[in-house]
């Protein structure tokens, strides 16, 4: 079993995402307690959590990382080979 950067990364992952969850979560208990229909409450529920797992992913897969120090994709120039324009 590795238990490299990638097992790191999942619970990075968790622990950025589980705020959002818990305020999902609060919200949905908030409707029910509020007296609202519980169809809402559950109707509420599938976006919170479908948006937790996008960012999740993207946590855990790397799109979500500071990119200020990569270098440029290939086939484009350096800001110093660029036409200045005037």
């Amino acid at each position: 079993m590795d238990t490299g950067e990638f097992e790191t990364s999942r619970k990075t992952a968790a622990l950025y995402i589980l705020p959002f969850v818990a305020l999902g979560v609060a919200d949905v208990l908030l409707l029910l307690f509020w007296g609202l229909d519980p169809l809402w409450g559950f109707m509420i529920l599938p976006p919170i959590l479908a948006i937790s797992i996008l960012g999740w992913l993207a946590i855990r897969g790397g799109f979500a990382r500071d990119r200020v120090g990569d270098e440029p994709a290939s086939g484009t120039r350096s800001t110093d080979e660029r036409d200045p324009g005037y």
